[in-house]
């Protein structure tokens, strides 16, 4: 018997991966988190499997029900939202079923800041502009955060932050990010990306209050940087007409004149 801890993907039913899909069907028990995981998603699950809503469980109930399923012999797929590396209660699970004896598996998914940058249709690391992406939050009733990991300590690299879990804090984002990228940085509010009902908020961080639709609470990542502007960043050398590597070596002298084949 093993749990399997599946990354359900931000809300598009067909980001689900195929290993996901794969787990999800051939598990007699599923644990989802219904607030986040769409409902299009159980369809993968067999017919005759229990599924289990656990948005208003605790972590106990949640454990129990696993316990449950592991002292029947049954293998469990543990549906959550976006991917499990990051903000998924996943840690908390698994340490409570290693002291079990339980076993675990862990299938990726898409995440959220993916999806957000795939519908605003631009590169969160673009060349002479930001090679970095620092996923972040504030601190909620859920999590507080430590004390190096401010709002402010990021900002002043001047890359791109990727700020989950923080539309209902826009005052603190406003004001813990304007003296270091100023008041005309580019933002994005991307709500429910991937969903039916998406929607992408453009700003600065200036105008950024001012430009939001007061019903988008929840369920929205605030991406900020200057990459968001798309523009002023230079080509990257990787397919430049004199760029030496391993498939395109420049002459003979090359050091990968005599590979056929490797990285670019």
């Amino acid at each position: 018997m093993t749990v399997h801890f599946i990354g359900a993907g931000p809300g598009a039913a067909d980001l689900l991966t195929l290993r996901g899909r794969d787990i999800l069907a051939a598990c007699p028990v599923c644990l989802y988190a219904g607030s986040l995981v769409p409902e299009e998603i159980l369809s993968h699950c067999p017919a005759d499997a229990k599924v289990v809503n656990t948005a208003a469980m605790d972590l106990d109930a949640i454990v129990g029900e696993i316990k449950a399923a592991h002292a029947a012999g049954q293998d469990v797929a543990r549906l959550h939202s976006g991917d499990l590396s990051v903000w998924s209660a996943m840690g908390e699970q698994i340490r409570r079923l290693k002291a079990e004896g339980i076993p675990v598996s862990v299938t990726p998914g898409v995440p959220s800041f993916a999806a957000a940058a795939a519908a605003l249709g631009t590169e969160l690391t673009l060349p002479g502009l930001g090679q970095s992406v620092v996923l972040t939050r504030t601190p909620g009733r859920a999590s507080s955060m430590p004390e190096g990991e401010s709002l402010a300590n990021f900002a002043k690299t001047g890359t791109t932050l990727a700020i989950h879990l923080s539309i209902g804090n826009l005052d603190h984002v406003v004001d813990s990010l304007t003296p270091h990228y100023g008041a005309d940085c580019p933002v994005a509010v991307v709500y429910r990306a991937s969903w039916p009902d998406q929607q992408i908020i453009r700003a600065t961080l200036e105008t950024l209050k001012a430009s939001l639709d007061e019903k988008i609470s929840r369920t929205a990542l605030i991406l900020v940087g200057p990459v968001l502007k798309g523009e002023g960043f230079d080509e990257s050398c990787l397919y430049a007409t004199d760029y030496d590597r391993r498939y395109r070596p420049q002459n003979a002298d090359s050091p990968w004149s005599s590979w056929s084949h490797g990285d670019d």
